[in-house]
């Protein structure tokens, strides 16, 4: 995971517990995203299920850049995405503090 927060856009992950519900999202503002989610203003999706845990995330040097690798994951099998956060983080840990580290 990449600790740079300026410029650019994040692909991230969110869920409500270890291999649980996610949905993957993209944004310039990775702080000020996560504490929508976490208020329940980010998304009507995220609110209904209670994910409020970012597990994954990556940085992107262009915001063209992370829509497009969103898109690509959005049409993963879930099995795949369970292997992309778990290759990073195997305990689904909220990974904000460490993503803006």
């Amino acid at each position: 995971m990449d600790r740079e927060t300026r410029g650019g856009g994040w692909v991230y992950i969110m869920a409500d517990r270890y291999r649980g519900t996610m949905y993957v999202g993209v944004t310039s503002d990775m702080p000020t995203r996560v504490s929508q989610y976490r208020a329940g203003t980010g998304s009507e999706f995220c609110a209904r299920y209670g994910l409020n845990r970012l597990v994954w995330a990556e940085h992107c040097g262009s915001i063209d850049a992370a829509i497009a690798h969103e898109k690509r994951i959005k049409r993963w099998r879930r099995e795949w995405k369970f292997g992309l956060i778990e290759k990073a983080n195997p305990d689904w840990d909220d990974l904000l503090n460490r993503v803006l580290g």
